[in-house]
């Protein structure tokens, strides 16, 4: 049984860090209820140096995972355990910022611009302060199949026929999928019963369900019953991509970078920030 559309969004532009224009799908506790195990997701990029040249200087997380995928540029990191680096086009960095970790992002300057994805994965209650930890996955690493309608499937996260995703050491089910698809053509794609799944348009437009279609900016938040999440195109091509997970189900106290179960938890969070106490543990990077 095929997943009914819970809503539709479309991402709103925003600002973030020191001033990059981004849009942003979706963010928040009023929401958070319906996109669990997922918080935040921001789309960034722009032609125009002035829109994302000042990045998101150094900046504390916890108790959730960031996943930057970048589309177009290079995005250049740095944190406090001494890890840095750049993501180049088509590469994807998963952070689990566990315990607590500083970073910052700086999107450079290039002649196509610069554009990516972050996505904020929530930890369960019993992982929010496990040790720090980077995946870098570079695109040619990343499984790419094909389906009987030729659409182009990269598998980041979870299993898409006989590929599985390099990210593989969650702490909850999650799949994450970018699909190229042609003209007049449909996708399918398999979700476990009771998982959230969302697609978010990259370019083009989808029909998601029978009387819907978003196009480039927006999303779509799946109900949670039913095995699969299909959607098709008409006359236009589409890029999206598919997120799924297994919902945490937990309390969220929330205020900026930090993500916790309970206020006293947060409280407890922002005094270790003033005392210098923040960080518990270095990280660890792996290379996929």
């Amino acid at each position: 049984m095929r997943k009914e559309l819970g809503m539709s969004i479309e991402g709103q532009y925003s600002y973030d860090g020191a001033g990059v224009r981004l849009r942003r799908i979706f963010g928040g506790q009023n929401i958070a209820r319906y996109t669990d195990p997922f918080l935040l997701l921001d789309n960034f990029g722009s032609k125009d140096p002035k829109d994302y040249e000042k990045g998101f200087p150094w900046h504390p997380h916890r108790g959730i995972e960031t996943v930057t995928y970048v589309l177009e540029g290079k995005v250049k990191h740095r944190d406090s355990t001494g890890v840095s680096g750049t993501i180049e086009s088509g590469e994807l960095q998963w952070m689990t910022a566990g315990s607590g970790i500083f970073h910052e992002e700086m999107p450079q300057v290039e002649k196509e611009g610069n554009s990516g994805l972050q996505l904020w994965v929530n930890l369960p209650r019993e992982y929010k302060m496990s040790k720090p930890k980077y995946r870098n996955l570079k695109d040619k690493n990343m499984p790419l199949v094909k389906d009987s309608y030729n659409n182009r499937i990269k598998v980041i996260a979870g299993r898409r026929a006989d590929a599985v995703g390099p990210i593989s050491d969650l702490t909850i089910p999650i799949s994450y999928f970018v699909v190229e698809m042609g003209k007049n053509s449909t996708f399918s794609q398999e979700i476990a019963e009771g998982h959230t799944a969302i697609a978010y348009v990259l370019d083009g437009r989808l029909i998601v369900d029978k009387d819907t279609s978003i196009s480039e900016g927006s999303a779509a938040i799946y109900k949670r019953g039913g095995d699969s999440a299909t959607v098709s195109t008409g006359a236009e091509k589409a890029r999206f991509m598919l997120i799924s997970g297994k919902p945490l189900n937990e309390p969220i106290a929330w205020y900026g970078p930090i993500v916790m179960n309970y206020k006293q938890e947060l409280v407890k969070a922002y005094e270790e920030l003033e005392s210098g106490k923040f960080i518990k543990e270095t990280g660890n990077v792996e290379d996929l």
